[in-house]
C-alpha cells in the first residue's frame, strides 16, 4: 500500500457510474448491488487543496444548463468539434438541431458513455493528434471551462496552432472560461501569488482528478482572465473578437481565424 491512487481513466469511470445511477443501466454494481449516490469527482490541487463535486452535471439536459451554455450553442455554425465532449450533453443537442458535430475526448470511458447516449461521431485523441487527421471544422467548442486545456503560456501556442490546422476559412472558437481574480479567499490568492513567483499565470492550476481508487497523472489546467486570454492569443492564427461576461466571473470568449 503506497497511499497513492492507481493511474486510470478517472473521468470515464465516474461518468459510467453517473450514467448508471441516473438510468439504472451501466457497469458492474458495487458490493451489495449498490452504486455510489451521488458520484463525486475529486479535484486535488498541488498545494493540497481538495474539492469535490457531483458528476451528474456532465449528463445534464438543456433544461439544467447555465445561461452561457445556451448562448454558446446558439452561436454554433457549420461542422463543429466539441473538444472535451465529456458525457455528450452539448453534442446531443447539436445533433438534434441537425448540426454535424464530432465529439473529441482523451477518455475512452467518456466516449463509451457518449455512444450509449447516442452521440454518433466520436474521436479518441488529443487536439494535436486529431490535427493530423485532415478533417476540418467551422466551429470549435471549449465549454465546461475547457478553455483550461490551453494549460498556460508554454502550451497555448501549440494548442491554438492545432485548432488552426483543423479549421476551415472563417472558423471560430467558442470557449468558456472563468476569471479567477475576483476572489479574496487567501487559499486562492496565495496560490495565485505563488504561481506568479514561479513565472506562471496566477490561475494556472496543477491538478489531478480522483475517483474511488483511481487517479490521473498531475496536469496543468488554465483558469485565466479575458485580458490574459487576449495576451495568449496574440501572435497566434486566432483573434479574440468577443468576450461575453454576462455571467461573471464566467465568460464566453469567441476567437476568429485570421488570414
Amino acid at each position: 500500500m503506497t497511499g497513492e491512487p492507481r493511474i486510470g481513466d478517472v473521468f470515464g469511470e465516474l461518468l459510467r457510474d453517473a450514467l448508471a445511477v441516473a438510468t439504472g443501466i451501466g457497469p458492474r454494481p458495487l458490493a451489495g448491488g449498490r452504486l455510489p449516490r451521488p458520484v463525486i469527482e475529486i479535484i486535488e490541487r498541488d498545494d493540497g487543496l481538495i474539492n469535490g463535486a457531483p458528476a451528474a452535471h456532465y449528463l445534464d439536459g438543456p433544461e439544467d444548463w447555465q445561461p452561457h451554455d445556451h448562448r454558446a450553442v446558439d452561436r454554433v455554425h457549420g461542422a463543429t468539434l466539441d473538444v472535451g465532449v465529456g458525457g455528450g450533453r452539448i453534442a446531443l443537442l447539436l445533433q438534434e438541431r441537425g448540426v454535424p458535430v464530432t465529439g473529441l475526448d482523451t477518455s475512452a470511458g467518456a466516449l463509451q458513455v457518449c455512444r450509449r447516449r447516442g452521440v454518433r461521431d466520436l474521436v479518441h485523441a488529443t487536439v494535436d493528434e486529431h490535427a493530423a487527421s485532415g478533417r476540418q471544422y467551422d466551429t470549435f467548442l471549449l465549454l465546461g471551462n475547457n478553455l483550461g486545456l490551453m494549460e498556460g503560456r508554454e502550451r497555448a501556442p501549440a494548442f491554438l496552432a492545432a485548432l488552426a490546422a483543423l479549421a476551415r476559412p472563417g472558423a471560430q472558437v467558442i470557449a468558456h472560461g472563468t476569471d479567477p481574480y475576483g476572489t479574496r479567499d487567501p487559499v486562492h490568492t496565495t496560490y495565485h501569488e505563488h504561481n506568479r513567483r514561479r513565472g506562471r499565470l496566477g490561475g494556472q492550476l496543477r491538478l489531478r482528478l480522483r475517483y474511488r481508487e483511481l487517479g490521473t497523472p498531475w496536469f496543468d489546467y488554465l483558469v485565466c482572465s479575458p485580458e490574459e486570454l487576449a495576451e495568449l492569443v496574440h501572435g497566434s492564427p486566432w483573434k479574440l473578437v468577443d468576450v461575453d461576461n454576462h455571467d461573471a466571473p464566467y465568460y464566453l470568449a469567441t476567437l476568429k481565424l485570421t488570414g
